[in-house]
């Protein structure tokens, strides 16, 4: 091969790579807690938080497609995933929406949502798996959870862990309490 030739796709390579393949392998080691950040004035003080359990407004993100989540892995908006402020990366957790009583278990890998009232933003396939990507927004209860190895090696493969059933009427109706006392 010809020098000229050769520095020039050597150089073309090397780009290529650099552009696309710097992503951290999508995997549950290391978590990772993190120290204090601050995002417009105010201050995220990430957490063990292995009891959380939280009702808020969850809203999703679809359009950074390919984009590095907050732990190094590539986002994929058609996983289901989700962004959380202070949670360890990767958490699991149990999402549950308050009009339905639809839960389902998400990966959270990144760092968000940094609007008021907002406790945690799904990926575009989590706000369709739990039926509320047509709202933009929504009550929900978040849930730290431990799941299966094989629920935890589906979400890392970006299909949607086993189906949950729905929240009693009686358990729902207290998390809507829950959020009513939080609005006031």
């Amino acid at each position: 091969m010809r020098p000229h030739i050769l520095i020039p796709a050597s150089a073309a390579l090397l780009l290529t790579a650099c552009a696309g393949g710097n992503f951290r392998p999508v995997g549950d080691t290391p978590v990772r807690i993190g120290p204090a950040y601050t995002v417009r004035g105010t201050t995220y003080v990430p957490a063990a938080a292995p009891g959380y359990d939280a009702v808020g407004y969850a809203s999703w993100y679809g359009n950074e497609s390919g984009n590095r989540t907050a732990n190094g892995e590539q986002f994929r908006p058609g996983w289901i995933t989700a962004a959380h402020t202070t949670l360890p990366l990767p958490t699991y957790v149990e999402v549950t929406a308050l009009d339905s009583g639809r839960r389902i278990i998400v990966r959270v890998n990144d760092r968000g949502p940094f609007a008021q009232g907002r406790i945690i933003d799904l990926s575009r396939a989590a706000a369709e798996e739990l039926g509320i990507k047509a709202q933009g927004h929504a009550a929900v209860r978040v849930r730290r959870v431990d799941p299966s190895e094989k629920d935890r090696k589906r979400l890392r493969e970006g299909k949607a862990a086993a189906s949950l059933p729905p929240v009693s009427g009686r358990e729902l109706q207290g998390l809507r309490d829950r959020m009513a006392a939080k609005d006031r």
